[in-house]
C-alpha cells in the first residue's frame, strides 16, 4: 500500500489542487482494488492565456486552468470531490461531473461565494467524461472554461491496448465577448480550441506539437466541451486503429477515419503511425479546424516524453 499526492500551486492563487490515492494491489491478477481519490479545485475568476500570441482572455477556471486539470481514477474507486467558490469571485459556481450516477439536485449545488461544496461517488463504468460547471447559463460558464476531462480506466489492465502514450485534447468554441450570453446562443464565436488555445499544438502557427514515436500506439482522450458544435475528429494521412464511444472498452470500433462527438460527450481513440512526419489531428468540421482545432502529432524517432495535457498556459499576470 502507497500514498500519492499531488500539489501543484498557480502562481499568486489561492488555490490548489491536491489528488492523492491510497492503492493496494492483488499481486496474482495484477488488478487494482478499490481506493480513495480526493480531487480539490478552487473555482477561480481570473485571465488565461488563449492563443500562440500571448492573448489575454477573462475566464472563469477550475484552479486556474482552461479547460481544468484531468482527473484521473480507475473503475470502482471512491472519489472525494471538493469544489471551493473563493470570496473573491463574483459567480456562483458548480460541478457536473458525467462520470458520475448521483442526485442532481444533491450532489450538483450551486457554489456561493465563499463556500465549499463536497461531493462522493463511486463511478461504475470505465471511459473519458466531460465535467462541467452547471450554474445558469451554463452555455457561459463552460464557453468561459470552467470544463475538462476526467478519465475513468478500466478495473482490468487488459480490457485496453497497452499504450504507449496518452493525450487529452479538449475540444471548444472562443467567444472573444465573454459576456455576450445571446451571441453564444447565436452561435457567433471566433475560434475553435484545443485545450484552451488557438493552433496551441500547430507548429507552423507559434504552436508546439504533440509527439510520438514510429510504431508507437497514441491514445487520444478527445473531449468535446462545446458549448454548440459537434467535432468530427479525423487523423489526416492516418486512421484511428480503434476507437471506443465513451472510452468504454465495450464500445469498440475498427479502422474509424472520423469519429463524430457531440457537445458533452467523449471518445478514447487510438492510432499507431509507421512513419516519421507530421499528422494533424483535426475536427472535420473545416470552420472549426480553420479557426483553431488542429493539432499537429509529430512523429520521429527522438520523441521527447510529454503530459496527458501538454503546454499548460500559466495564468496571465494581473
Amino acid at each position: 500500500m502507497f500514498l500519492i499526492t499531488c500539489t501543484p500551486i498557480v502562481r499568486r492563487r489561492m488555490y490548489t489542487l491536491a489528488l492523492s490515492a491510497v492503492i493496494a494491489w492483488t499481486s496474482a491478477s495484477g488488478i487494482a482494488e478499490a481506493r480513495t481519490v480526493k480531487v480539490e479545485f478552487t473555482a477561480v475568476e481570473t485571465e488565461v492565456v488563449i492563443d500562440n500570441k500571448g492573448t489575454k482572455y477573462k475566464a472563469w477556471t477550475f484552479n486556474g486552468q482552461f479547460p481544468g486539470p484531468v482527473v484521473r481514477a480507475t473503475e470502482g474507486d471512491t472519489i472525494e470531490f471538493s469544489l471551493t467558490n473563493i470570496k473573491s469571485n463574483t459567480f456562483p459556481h458548480s460541478m457536473d461531473f458525467h462520470a458520475g450516477e448521483m442526485d442532481f439536485l444533491k450532489n450538483h449545488k450551486q457554489v456561493e461565494r465563499g463556500e465549499t461544496h463536497h461531493i462522493t461517488f463511486t463511478p461504475k463504468k470505465p471511459g473519458i467524461f466531460f465535467y462541467h460547471c452547471g450554474v445558469q447559463p451554463m452555455i457561459q460558464h463552460v464557453a468561459r472554461g470552467m470544463m475538462g476531462a476526467i478519465i475513468i480506466d478500466p478495473k482490468d489492465p487488459n480490457a485496453l491496448p497497452k499504450a504507449d502514450r496518452e493525450y487529452v485534447l479538449v475540444q471548444s468554441e472562443l467567444f472573444k465577448n465573454a459576456d455576450d450570453v445571446q451571441g453564444m446562443f447565436d452561435r457567433k464565436y471566433d475560434h475553435a480550441m484545443f485545450n484552451g488555445g488557438v493552433f496551441k499544438y500547430h507548429p507552423f502557427l507559434g504552436g508546439k506539437p504533440l509527439e510520438a514515436k514510429p510504431g508507437e500506439r497514441v491514445r487520444i482522450y478527445i473531449v468535446n466541451a462545446g458549448p454548440n458544435n459537434f467535432s468530427a475528429f479525423h487523423p489526416i494521412g492516418e486512421i484511428w486503429d480503434n476507437a471506443w464511444a465513451s472510452g468504454n472498452p465495450a464500445n469498440k470500433l475498427t479502422g474509424v477515419q472520423t469519429v463524430v462527438v457531440g457537445p458533452g460527450d467523449a471518445y478514447t481513440v487510438d492510432v499507431v503511425v509507421e512513419n516519421e512526419g507530421g499528422y494533424p489531428l483535426v475536427t472535420h468540421s473545416l470552420t472549426d479546424a480553420l479557426r483553431g482545432a488542429i493539432a499537429v502529432l509529430l512523429v520521429k524517432k527522438d520523441a521527447q516524453a510529454l503530459p496527458l495535457k501538454p503546454y499548460v498556459q500559466p495564468v496571465a499576470s494581473p
